[in-house]
């Protein structure tokens, strides 16, 4: 006989736990399953753990209504929890002439998104603020942060517990059904097949997220859109940085450029970049090494706004892999975010939460928890 749940969360990452703490924080009952042995163990701990600011997103996009609210939420929920976080700001340069333009799209976008915060830079202000950086212009966004991802997932779980939650790690989902007003819901534990019933469930699984969505009975197969995968490497500078704040180039197709970005104990890394993986790539199949062999074209973009970086100065750090639902050379896609079964036994489905999906995490909670409320 099946155990029954009010909701079940499938995934551990940042976005799960945010959804399954918000879901639980409201009243319900709230299980968290999670194929590996612990949380956060993909998306959510390979990333540059910037909180953004929301500047490039289009006005009206999900990514950027839930990336500025949700940066608000972060930063108090830090501040409560004592979580280690640092608003440290970033510059955002132009490193020729031909570049500058861009540089005001930029500001307009962030206007349009209720960001106005940026503040123009010239050359010489540039100097002052970040004398090794050379550029012909920028922008500083004061409401860019860092924060520590780890602490964050460890406070959501323990209010998620506290709330009455569970997280049940090393539990695999396999498949739903419909089975009356609940989904039954198989999972593997241990290699044996466990079955719950659920009122809902929330597809929170990052990467597996569309495989998962075709194993659920709310979507038809044809409106699940197709992943694709994006493998973002990071170097790290192995001398003193030489940045007080985070340095961003200009975007390009398919992320933020190689920026460079600080950890809380103040060290720089370089990245991520964008490798665009086969459109037949397996998710069972990802390998997470950085090959040291890309540090050349590291070199060519840091000193585009970085001249003076030194030689043999770049290690391999560690890799990522944004789970993307368009490909090389189309429009970066906005979160997806759909409402799956019957009145009442519901699905809600992420899909193609990439960047900025940390600094969103709180406010998809909301966003979940209102969805469920209808």
């Amino acid at each position: 006989m099946s155990q029954t749940i009010e909701v079940v969360v499938i995934g551990a990452g940042v976005v799960g736990l945010a959804v399954a703490r918000t879901l639980a924080r409201s009243g319900r009952e709230v299980v968290v399953i999670e194929k590996n042995d612990g949380i956060g163990e993909e998306t959510s701990s390979r990333n540059s753990e910037v909180i953004h600011a929301g500047l490039y997103y289009p006005a009206g996009s999900l990514k950027a209504e839930l990336c500025v609210a949700g940066k608000q939420l972060l930063y108090e929920y830090c501040a409560t929890k004592g979580i280690a976080h640092r608003r440290c700001g970033k510059v955002i340069v132009a490193v020729d002439d031909k570049q500058a333009p861009r540089l005001d799209a930029v500001q307009k976008s962030a206007a349009a998104n209720g960001v106005i915060d940026l503040e123009w830079l010239s050359a010489a202000d540039l100097e002052r603020l970040e004398p090794a950086v050379r550029a012909v212009a920028g922008l500083w966004s004061p409401s860019t942060g860092i924060v520590d991802s780890h602490a964050l997932m460890l406070a959501m779980r323990g209010d998620l517990e506290q709330a009455g939650g569970s997280v049940a790690v090393l539990s695999r989902f396999e498949r739903g059904v419909e089975d009356g007003s609940s989904l039954r819901l198989t999972c593997t534990v241990d290699g044996e097949a466990i079955e719950l019933s659920a009122r809902a469930v929330v597809n929170a699984a990052g990467l597996h997220a569309t495989a998962v969505a075709h194993t659920l009975p709310g979507l038809s197969s044809g409106s699940v859109p197709s992943p694709r995968y994006a493998k973002g490497n990071y170097f790290v500078y192995t001398g003193r940085s030489p940045f007080t704040h985070l340095v961003y180039p200009l975007p390009e197709e398919g992320g933020l450029g190689v920026h460079a970005t600080l950890d809380l104990a103040g060290r720089v890394r370089f990245g991520p970049d964008v490798q665009w993986l086969g459109a037949d790539t397996r998710v069972e199949d990802l390998d997470y090494t950085v090959d040291a062999g890309r540090a050349e074209a590291f070199f060519a973009a840091v000193r585009r706004y970085w001249p003076e970086l030194p030689d043999s100065s770049l290690s391999p750090a560690y890799a990522g892999v944004r789970p993307k639902i368009t490909g090389p050379g189309e429009p970066a896609a906005d979160f997806s975010i759909r409402m799956g079964g019957g009145a009442q036994c519901r699905e809600v489905h992420l899909i193609g939460i990439e960047s900025p999906g940390l600094t969103s995490a709180l406010a998809i909670g909301e966003h979940v928890r209102k969805l469920l409320d209808r």
